[in-house]
């Protein structure tokens, strides 16, 4: 089963319509017991890291997340939910994250015809092609709503990179671990395929 947890931030309705497009259902839950018994697991997230970290906590998610994380199950993060798999976060002061992958979050700094947060479609490009990037071409567009975005500390965790003033990491993999800054939930049929490889990982 996909679970999508709740940790009182993020499209959590929207995220689980896509699945159902097409054609798996997805719960979506902020019980620790259900989440350390999901198959796969979605963290969605929009808002601020801080506040994230602390819902998580509050709620005893951060455990059964870890958890799932080491056991080697599918797990996708999205927007929010991949800034919180790193360290740290330089978001209105200096948080720490889950610490899952190395690296932090920084804050876009542009020149003025650049707006932020980065707000619309944008493409990517693709250095290591994941699984859940399946039929995806180069130079698809995402829809992207941030104002911060992560630097990894190892290259090699970049799967898809984007353009806007600077080149930034808009998709983190390792082993069973995704990630995207895009909403694929809002990104219309390359979205879908996103979330439809996801769903259908043999892990």
């Amino acid at each position: 089963m996909i679970t999508i947890i709740d940790y009182g931030m993020g499209n959590l309705r929207s995220v689980q319509k896509g699945f159902e497009k097409v054609g798996h259902s997805a719960v979506v839950t902020s019980d620790p017991v259900k989440v350390a018994g999901a198959t796969k697991l979605v963290l969605p997230g929009v808002g601020a890291f801080e506040d994230a970290m602390a819902e998580l906590n509050r709620r005893g998610l951060i455990k059964p997340v870890l958890d799932a994380i080491g056991s080697g199950r599918a797990f996708l993060g999205i927007c929010l939910g991949l800034q919180l798999l790193f360290e740290r976060s330089h978001e209105h002061g200096e948080h720490l994250g889950l610490g899952v992958l190395p690296g932090e979050c920084v804050r876009f700094e542009l020149p003025p015809e650049y707006s932020v947060p980065q707000m619309g479609w944008n493409q990517i490009s693709i250095p290591h092609r994941p699984p859940i990037l399946d039929g995806i071409e180069e130079g698809t567009y995402f829809y992207f709503v941030h104002s911060y975005y992560v630097v990894p500390d190892d290259q090699e965790i970049i799967a898809a990179e984007t353009d806007y003033g600077v080149t930034f990491c808009s998709m983190a993999w390792r082993e069973n671990l995704f990630a995207t800054q895009f909403h694929p939930e809002k990104s219309q049929q390359a979205g879908l395929r996103i979330l439809k490889n996801f769903a259908e990982l043999d892990t």
